[in-house]
C-alpha cells in the first residue's frame, strides 16, 4: 500500500511533462525512450497509471480481445509510455501455452467444433423470424482470445471499394476507399507478395488454399462457362467474378488476431490482459467515461482509464454494454430503471447481417470430404496436423468463391458464393450423410434492417436480437436469384462428370413460390452481424459514434468494431473489422490518416447486362 501512495504522489510532475507542446514532446520522445532503462520505463508507466489518482488505472481500457481489440492492444502499446488493459469475457485460445492442445481452435478444418461449443462462443439466438416460418436463428460469436477470428471460416474478404465510398456518403467522413485501403495493406502480409492492393509487412498472414481439389477447379470452370469472368484477386482490382479466396491461415494454422496481434505484444510490460472477465458497466463522472466495472472469479472490481475506454465487444456486446451503462434510447432505459447518461436512440438500431443458403448437389465420385469425416480418417488427419500442421486439417476447404451482380443496373456485385467440396448440415452440428458438394450463396446488401434491445439489466443475459430477415420484397427476390443463378452454374459442362441429383433445394422446387418457401425454411445467418453503433455525423440522430470513433454526447469513450459500420459491406466482415481497428489506432494516437489516391478499381463495361 505504501508503494501505491508513493506512486500517486509522484504523478504530478509526470502530468506536467505531458503538457509540453506535442511537437516538442514527439521530437525527443524516441530518444528519451531509448535512453531509459527498463526500471525507468516501469516507473514512468506506474506514474502514468496514477494520473487519475486510482491504483488500478491505465491509459486505455479495451473491452473485448476479439478481432478489433487485439489489434488495438498491439498498436496502442507500440508506444512504451501508453498503458493498456485488455479485458476478455472468454478464455485464452491456448492451453498451457500450446496451440496443439487447443486444436479445435487452431486446426483450420476443425472450425465447426467451436461454432457449436458454448465454451468459446456466446451462442446467441434471435427472436422468432416472422418472415422465415417463425424460425429462431442461431448466431455463434467468439468469446475467446481472438473473438470471432478464432471461430470463423478464415475467409479473408475486404468487400468492394464502393462500400467504403458509400460509408463516406453516409456520414463516415474519412472512411472512403482511399483512406481504408492503406489500412488493409498495413495489416496484411500476403503470401503472394505486396502490390498496389496487397500488404507485405503486416501482422496478419493471408494465404491461398493448397488442396488443388478437382471440385474447386470444376466450380471455377463452370462459372466461366456460365459467362462470368475469372478474377485473380477478389480483394484487389476486380472483385467481380470467380477465383481463389484468400484465407487467414498461416503455415497450416488459423491466423486469428490473437496470433497476429495479441501474442506478439504480450511481452510488453505496458500491456495487461485479463481473460474470463465480464465487463458489466462503463463508469462515468457526469458524461465523462472514467473506467469500467467488471466481474472476475465471482468478484466485482473496477479498472480506470486515464485517457479512454474503448469498446471492442462486437455488434452485440458493444451496444449491450452501452445500454447497460446508460447510453441508448432514454425511454427504453428508463423502463428498465437504468439511469440515463446520454440519450442516443441509435444504439442497438440499424442491425444488419448477411443471410445465406446452401445449394447442395450429390457427387457421383468419391472425392468430396465425406470420407475424411469418418472417425478413423479424422484421427489420421488430426495426427498429421498435430505433427506437421499439414494435410487436410490445414485448410478450412472454402478455397474458391465469387461475386456477381444480381441483375442489370446493379453497379457492383451484390451476391457472394463460397464453394465447399462437402455437405454442411445445421451449422455443422449434424454429420454429413453422403458424397456431396455445395455452395453458400446469399445477397450482400440486403434491405432488411433489424435491432437489438436489452432484455433486462443483467449483463449475463443475452439481449433481444431482432434481425428482421426477409422483411422486404427486394430481399426475397434477390434470394430467388441466388438459387436460380447457382443452379445455372452447377448445370455447366465442367460439373458433368461429378453431378448427381440435387439434394437442396431438390428437383421438386421450381416455381418462385416453392423457392421462396425453401429460403424461408433453410436460409441461415452467415455470421456477419454489424452496424448497431452506426458511425456518422453528430447531426444524424441515429449515429452512435462520430468519424473519429468517439461516442457522441460523452467524453473519453470510443467504439471500435464491426458495430460502427454505417452499412454492411459486400463480403465477409473479419478483414474490414481488422482494418477498422488499424485505422482507429491511428485516430486514437493522433497520427494523420494514411491515404492512397487514384487506385484503380474495376467497373463493368456496361450495366445493361447482368454479366
Amino acid at each position: 500500500m505504501s508503494c501505491l501512495v508513493m506512486a500517486v504522489k509522484c504523478c504530478r510532475p509526470v502530468n506536467q511533462m505531458h503538457k509540453v507542446k506535442g511537437a516538442l514532446f514527439k521530437e525527443h520522445k524516441l530518444k528519451n525512450i531509448q535512453g531509459m532503462s527498463e526500471q525507468q520505463l516501469k516507473i514512468a508507466r506506474a506514474s502514468s497509471h496514477c494520473s487519475s489518482g486510482k491504483g488500478n488505472s491505465y491509459d486505455y481500457v479495451i473491452v473485448g480481445a476479439g478481432s478489433a481489440g487485439c489489434v488495438l492492444a498491439n498498436r496502442l502499446t507500440e508506444d512504451p509510455l501508453s498503458t493498456v488493459l485488455l479485458l476478455e469475457a472468454g478464455p485464452k485460445d491456448t492451453l498451457l501455452g500450446s496451440k496443439r492442445l487447443m486444436w479445435k481452435i487452431h486446426m483450420p478444418a476443425a472450425l465447426t467444433y467451436n461454432l457449436c461449443d458454448e465454451k468459446y462462443n456466446w451462442y446467441y439466438h434471435t427472436t422468432s423470424q416472422k418472415h422465415m416460418d417463425n424460425r429462431i436463428m442461431y448466431w455463434p460469436r467468439g468469446r475467446v482470445w481472438g473473438g470471432s477470428s478464432s471461430l470463423n471460416a478464415m475467409v479473408y474478404i475486404r468487400g468492394h471499394a464502393e462500400d467504403y465510398n458509400r460509408w463516406s456518403r453516409e456520414g463516415a467522413t474519412g472512411w472512403d476507399y482511399e483512406h481504408c485501403l492503406p489500412y488493409f495493406k498495413k495489416a496484411q502480409t500476403h503470401e503472394l507478395g505486396p502490390d498496389q492492393y496487397r500488404g507485405g509487412n503486416g501482422p496478419l498472414n493471408v494465404s491461398r488454399g493448397k488442396t488443388n481439389h478437382p471440385l474447386h477447379y470444376a466450380f471455377l470452370e463452370a462459372a466461366q462457362q456460365a459467362g462470368y469472368p475469372y478474377t485473380d484477386d477478389m480483394n484487389g482490382y476486380q472483385q467481380e467474378g470467380f477465383g481463389w479466396m484468400d484465407m487467414t491461415v498461416h503455415q497450416g494454422q488459423r491466423w486469428s488476431t490473437a496470433s497476429a496481434y495479441l501474442r506478439p505484444a504480450m511481452s510488453r510490460s505496458n500491456l495487461s490482459v485479463s481473460e474470463k472477465t465480464l465487463v458489466t458497466k462503463i463508469l462515468f463522472q457526469g458524461t465523462k467515461s472514467i473506467g469500467v466495472e467488471y466481474v472476475k472469479n465471482g468478484q466485482r472490481r473496477k479498472a480506470f482509464a486515464a485517457k479512454e475506454v474503448i469498446l471492442s465487444g462486437g455488434a452485440i456486446n458493444s451496444p449491450q454494454l452501452l445500454m447497460l451503462s446508460g447510453i441508448g434510447n432514454a425511454d427504453d432505459l428508463k423502463k428498465l430503471g437504468i439511469p440515463v447518461v446520454c440519450h442516443l436512440p441509435g444504439v442497438g438500431q440499424n442491425l444488419q447481417d448477411h443471410l445465406e443458403v446452401y445449394i447442395q448437389q450429390k457427387c457421383t465420385k468419391p472425392i468430396t470430404l465425406y470420407n475424411a469425416q469418418k472417425p478413423v480418417n479424422m484421427m489420421k488427419i488430426g495426427l498429421e496436423w498435430l505433427w506437421k500442421f499439414t494435410g487436410q486439417g490445414a485448410t478450412a476447404h472454402l478455397e474458391s468463391g465469387g461475386f456477381i451482380r444480381s441483375e442489370p443496373g446493379v453497379p457492383h456485385p451484390d451476391i457472394q458464393f463460397h464453394f465447399l467440396p462437402s455437405q454442411v448440415i445445421d451449422h455443422g452440428r449434424v454429420a454429413s450423410t453422403m458424397e456431396a458438394y455445395q455452395v453458400h450463396v446469399g445477397p450482400m446488401r440486403s434491405t432488411s434492417v433489424g435491432w437489438l434491445k436489452l432484455k433486462n439489466t443483467d449483463p449475463n443475459d443475452h439481449p433481444v436480437i431482432e434481425p428482421n430477415y426477409l422483411s422486404t420484397e427486394r430481399d426475397i427476390w434477390e434470394f430467388r436469384q441466388c438459387v436460380k443463378l447457382t443452379r445455372e452454374i452447377f448445370a455447366q459442362k465442367a460439373f458433368e462428370k461429378f453431378r448427381g441429383p440435387e439434394i437442396q433445394p431438390g428437383e421438386h422446387v421450381q416455381s418462385d413460390k416453392e423457392i421462396d418457401a425453401f429460403i424461408r425454411q433453410k436460409a441461415d445467418s452467415a455470421y456477419h452481424p454489424s452496424c448497431t453503433c452506426k458511425m456518422g455525423q453528430p447531426s444524424n440522430s441515429f449515429a452512435v459514434v462520430d468519424p473519429q470513433t468517439k461516442v457522441i454526447g460523452v467524453e473519453n469513450l470510443r467504439v471500435v468494431d464491426a458495430s460502427i459500420m454505417p452499412s454492411v459491406v459486400s463480403g465477409n466482415l473479419n478483414a474490414p473489422t481488422i482494418m477498422i481497428a488499424e485505422k482507429a489506432a491511428d485516430l486514437i494516437k493522433g497520427v494523420p490518416s494514411l491515404q492512397e489516391k487514384n487506385v484503380p478499381v474495376y467497373k463493368p463495361r456496361t450495366l445493361e447486362t447482368q454479366r
